[in-house]
């Protein structure tokens, strides 16, 4: 973006204050994100105001066309029964059709030009704008914004935010959705490192789920690995300020992953990779991605943030906007609570999703290791959903542990498996038979007043979340919990499927929720027991959601049993 711009600072800020002057007063401005909810995460401290000289990077999302024919379409290429299933769409043809209108271009690059905004770059879909401005810019430029620096988390991380809601001019309402980079901090991981259970030390039991302990139960032999010879490829994204070391795959490989053919490194990291200390997230996403979708290039999606100001998760949506070739599966272990984020910031990155749906892209997301959540609401409490766990445009991962926890039996809820009903989306077609029979059939249900039973259900699948050997920094770590362990195993697994489909010249899977609710389940592990946890009180005494026969919202329809799951998706 290029202009006569005033060259002065005088000069520019003369000419925003004149721009502005219209819009701060009065009803002349509003604000795009009221019920976005401003909350310090535990841990992190203010280390009080920026300087106003300083450098910000803020991502503005631009207001898209057509999201109802994207919506079809969307239905069209994901529904088996649909005469364009598997045709998916182009990155190209995706811009074309949602990208925002000249009158939206032009208003927005403008508006940012008068304020001095700089170094301003798009993506493919010309739908996101990230602009460079100083402090004083932005203050002036979002009415009401106020940025302070932030220190906290495991790292010490350092993010600018505004602790203050931003206005915008009214004229730009039917333009932009949200600014990125004022409200939402990073995210923390929430992977437990829990204590060894008793009892273990008998010959012929395991110690810990591994590579080779998945397989068995998994029902994968030595040849169910990549063949090579195709270009299926399977993705990871990490947005903590933490990386993995291809040492450490190196040492987890040599130690767990003898019996089948793996691929022994990274085939492309996006981002930035950082020197520091390897983290037991980013070990546990790459190492089990790889040794379930064994032998299958992979992708890592660094995006801790390059600058102070940027939102990681954003990041990521914007490098798949802005790409044309991507793996097939990708595997995040993101998530916030519902209710701490705007709607008009769900309801775009749920577009997002929609987007890499059209594509065949698949994503998976981690259920959240809260169980149920619970929150109190004017006194009441209610339980907590997930997002983008609670998106119907991903399938979301839950968790379950081993019946006994040294052998390999079948498998019971994981109690921390996040899963329940949204407060915000509501139930899509394809899910409402199965949610319908769980209301009916359970008999354990908690009071209707704690959940919302129309809204979007999850998890709609699981796998192990529970007691998984890790290597980090060269150090064996066992026990690590969560299911940002299930998710990379069930992405991996499916990548496998993929890749027989690749090689019988069928498309990739891409958005598997329709198919997987029309087949009822068929080819996974139906988990019968257990519940998962949930708010503390004399109500419901700390229990969520039972499972039960079919679909559930702990576990959803089960962990997968390969050759079963391939024989179900393997065709069309």
């Amino acid at each position: 973006m290029t202009s006569d711009q005033p060259k002065s600072k005088m000069g520019r800020q003369a000419c925003l204050l004149g721009l502005l002057a219209l819009v701060i007063n009065g009803q002349c401005t509003y604000s795009p994100e009221p019920d976005q909810r401003w909350m310090l995460p535990p841990g992190w401290v203010s280390l009080g105001r920026v300087d106003p000289e300083e450098e910000l990077s803020l991502t503005f999302a631009l207001k898209q066309q057509n999201l109802e024919r994207l919506t079809e379409l969307v239905q069209a290429v994901s529904d088996p029964s649909s005469p364009r299933y598997g045709k998916y769409l182009t990155l190209e043809d995706v811009s074309e059709l949602v990208q925002p209108s000249p009158l939206t271009l032009h208003t927005v690059q403008k508006w940012l030009l008068a304020a001095g905004a700089r170094n301003c770059h798009s993506v493919t879909t010309q739908d996101f704008l990230t602009c460079r401005l100083s402090v004083w810019q932005a203050e002036l430029l979002l009415p009401g914004a106020e940025f302070h620096r932030y220190v906290g988390g495991p790292t010490e991380t350092h993010v600018v935010r505004s602790p203050h809601p931003y206005q915008l001019p009214q004229a730009l309402a039917p333009h932009v959705d949200f600014v990125g980079g004022l409200h939402r901090f990073p995210p923390t991981s929430s992977l437990r490192q829990r204590p060894e259970p008793q009892g273990g030390k008998t010959v012929g039991l395991h110690l810990g789920v591994t590579p080779s302990v998945l397989r068995r139960r998994y029902n994968l032999t030595a040849q169910d690995v990549g063949s090579g010879t195709t270009n299926n490829s399977q993705a990871c994204a990490q947005f903590l300020e933490q990386y993995f070391h291809d040492s450490d795959l190196t040492e987890f490989m040599r130690l767990f992953g003898g019996d089948f053919a793996h691929q022994a490194s990274v085939a492309r990291v996006v981002g930035k990779q950082g020197r520091g200390r390897a983290g037991i997230e980013a070990s546990l996403d790459v190492e089990y991605l790889m040794s379930a979708g064994a032998n299958i290039s992979t992708w890592v999606y660094s995006s801790p943030g390059r600058h102070e100001a940027q939102e990681p998760f954003l990041q990521w949506l914007l490098l798949l906007s802005n790409e044309s070739t991507l793996p097939h599966v990708h595997t995040v272990s993101y998530g916030d609570d519902e209710d701490s984020l705007s709607s008009i910031y769900i309801q775009r990155v749920n577009t997002e999703f929609m987007k890499a749906a059209a594509r065949g892209l698949t994503l998976l997301f981690a259920s959240g290791d809260t169980g149920a959540g619970c929150w109190s609401v004017s006194g009441r409490h209610k339980f907590r959903p997930s997002f983008p766990a609670s998106s119907p445009y991903v399938t979301t991962v839950g968790g379950t542990s081993f019946r006994n926890p040294f052998l390999i039996t079948n498998e019971v809820v994981d109690y921390i498996s996040g899963g329940g009903f949204s407060n915000v989306f509501p139930q899509p077609s394809y899910q409402e038979e199965a949610v319908a029979q769980f209301l009916k059939s359970s008999s354990h249900l908690p009071p209707s007043s704690y959940f919302n039973a129309s809204g979007r259900a999850y998890p709609d699948v699981a796998a192990l979340s529970d007691g998984y050997w890790v290597v980090s920094n060269k150090v064996p770590i066992p026990w690590v919990s969560g299911t940002s362990a299930s998710t990379p195993v069930f992405g991996g697994i499916l990548s496998l499927i993929n890749e027989h489909r690749i090689l019988n010249g069928r498309p990739p899977l891409g958005f598997l929720n329709p198919r997987l609710y029309q087949q009822h389940g068929a080819g996974l592990f139906d988990v019968t027991h257990g519940c998962h946890e949930s708010c503390l009180n004399e109500e419901v005494e700390g229990q969520g959601f039972c499972s039960g026969p079919g679909w559930d919202p702990v576990t959803g329809w089960g962990t997968p049993n390969f050759p079963a799951l391939l024989k179900t998706l393997l065709n069309p």
